[in-house]
């Protein structure tokens, strides 16, 4: 970092293993930008991190906890980095960085650092130490389990990792699937053909895809059956060669569709299974595919299992906090299944 002088600070840290140091940025177009409007921007990682951040001209002090420090200091880098490169820092960059920085790995990855699936849309990059983690796993192995509550961006990063094999030509299709059971409701008879019966529940695919690749690109794969959009009961007697098949909501499948829709990876193919063990809408008694897969499959060679936590939850920061209340609360007893209604004349 030519721009960036690390010194000691002033004064050491008042408490038994604390640091300070004080970081020089000698390009003042850019600091305003790193500080934020009223330097919100600091406050937020003041807040999080929990260390002292004050800012006198063009140079930072930052003192605590002498790990806290040295983790704040990689996070100013690697932003000023992006500053450098002409990158936006904003409220989504620095959620990032806090969460990067507070991640119990070592060597701690500099924003600047992070992996990237580069899409036709553009570069989709990892913004929690989860998705650093799964972002390898899909380059390196042939099936992946994303396993995690929502928000974690498992189903996200799966579509633009297909997208992006899509566009390289490594695959020639591309095939989404998701059980179609509804959550927590029951809707009913629904109008229209087969495929306006399953759509409403394959949306959160096709609303991923479109953010992955050129709406004519879409409508044209979805036309040639270069892409395939699809309720996991069409997968049944096929083979998927030279694919990328993701199946979404993986939890609320049985044990039966889930080794159906393994077993039909082909030749040149790659799949990913996604799913949030805490929200299964399968009715009570009933296992779910996913939980028995992933212990049945745990040390299968080839296959990966990343699990994201309340940590890698990169939507508002209230969801995060929202996964982390229902988690400590106390299982609940489930309602017993209701009985078959008998037959007979009333």
């Amino acid at each position: 970092m030519s721009d960036i002088v690390v010194s000691p600070a002033p004064r050491p840290a008042a408490s038994s293993g604390g640091k300070a140091v004080t970081l020089q940025f000698n390009d003042n177009t850019l600091l305003p930008l790193l500080l934020g409007d009223h330097d919100r921007h600091l406050v937020r990682i003041e807040q999080a991190l929990g260390v002292r951040l004050s800012c006198r001209g063009n140079r930072i002090a930052i003192a605590g906890d002498a790990g806290r420090v040295d983790a704040v200091q990689v996070l100013l880098q690697g932003l000023w980095a992006r500053l450098e490169r002409g990158e936006s820092v904003g409220k989504a960059e620095i959620e990032t960085a806090i969460r990067m920085a507070d991640a119990d790995t070592d060597p701690r990855l500099p924003l600047s650092d992070l992996p990237a699936i580069r899409t036709r849309r553009g570069a989709v990059a990892a913004r929690s130490p989860g998705q650093v983690e799964y972002m390898e796993a899909l380059t390196n192995h042939e099936m992946v389990f994303g396993i995690g509550p929502a928000g974690t961006g498992k189903t996200y990063l799966a579509v633009a990792y297909a997208a992006a094999l899509i566009e390289r030509g490594d695959v020639s299709r591309l095939i989404l699937s998701r059980p179609a059971v509804e959550a927590g409701e029951r809707l009913g008879f629904l109008p229209g053909d087969m495929k306006e019966k399953v759509d409403p529940y394959l949306r959160p695919l096709y609303d991923a895809l479109y953010d992955m690749m050129p709406p004519e690109k879409v409508e044209r794969g979805l036309t040639s059956g270069m892409i395939e959009v699809a309720p996991l009961a069409f997968m049944r007697g096929r083979t998927l060669a030279n694919a990328v098949v993701i199946l979404d909501e993986a939890q609320n499948t049985t044990s039966m569709q889930m080794k159906m829709f393994l077993t039909r990876l082909g030749e040149g193919s790659r799949m990913i299974i996604t799913g949030d063990p805490s929200q299964v809408d399968l009715p009570p008694g009933q296992v779910s595919g996913l939980a028995e897969a992933v212990d049945l499959l745990r040390d299968v060679q080839g296959i990966v299992q990343i699990r994201f936590t309340d940590v890698d939850v990169v939507r508002h920061p209230l969801v995060g906090r929202i996964v982390r209340a229902y988690d400590a609360a106390p299982p609940r007893p489930q309602p017993p299944a209701r009985p078959p209604r008998s037959g007979g004349a009333a």
